[in-house]
């Protein structure tokens, strides 16, 4: 799980991040919120942490322009503040967790995991959509000026890349996220459905298209 924490106070930073990766997660720290946005627009992150009293940009406002742009990453919010204005606008703005500091390292981790447990069962929205495509995930029909029916698996990647449109994806955290640690395939697969779904984008006249070379990164981008 890689994990984006903004938090402009260094020390305690540190320590929130020592503490994450001692549990196994990835950690990118930044410590104001023009770079926690740059961050996130940027990269792909299974959870976001922000404290609200960042400087250049506050945490509320970061959260206000990724929601805008689309960005659907869970947020765990920070604050030093008690008021229940604040709470109510950073859940508002799409926050999925509030938390008041002092925070004890323990209970970070704790809901940490909870929300690890929710992100694993909600990630399937039923219906996605991007430039002129759609896809409904549950009857696995892609769509834009012609329809075709998908494979489980390419559903499951189509999936992967529209909810992380115009971000480059590992050949790797794609293969985390489509095949499970059962199926006997390797990586190798990656390469051989991205080129099935190459083929049906274009049989459906779709102004989308996957961009990337074998073995490295990919990326769903308007053309």
């Amino acid at each position: 799980m890689k994990i984006l924490l903004a938090e402009d106070e260094i020390a305690l930073s540190r320590a929130y991040a020592t503490a994450l990766e001692m549990q196994g997660y990835e950690v990118v720290q930044a410590f104001d919120g023009e770079r926690a946005l740059e961050l996130a627009n940027n990269e792909v992150f299974n959870l976001m942490i922000f404290d609200i009293m960042m400087p250049k940009k506050s945490g509320l406002e970061v959260l206000k322009e990724l929601r805008t742009s689309g960005n659907t990453t869970y947020v765990i919010m920070l604050t030093a503040m008690s008021e229940v204005d604040d709470k109510i606008s950073g859940l508002d703005m799409g926050a999925d967790e509030y938390l008041t500091k002092p925070i004890l390292l323990k209970e970070l981790v704790a809901r940490i995991r909870s929300l690890e447990r929710r992100i694993d069962t909600s990630f399937n929205e039923n219906v996605l959509t991007f430039g002129s495509v759609k896809l409904n995930v549950s009857e696995q029909e892609l769509s834009a000026k012609n329809s075709i029916i998908l494979a489980g698996k390419e559903t499951k990647l189509m999936e992967v890349l529209m909810k992380n449109k115009n971000k480059k994806l590992s050949t790797e955290y794609i293969y985390n996220h489509v095949w499970s640690k059962d199926d006997e395939c390797d990586a190798g697969y990656v390469w051989i459905y991205i080129s099935y779904l190459k083929q049906k984008l274009k049989a459906i006249n779709a102004n989308i298209e996957i961009m990337g070379e074998e073995n490295r990164e990919f990326e769903l981008v308007e053309v």
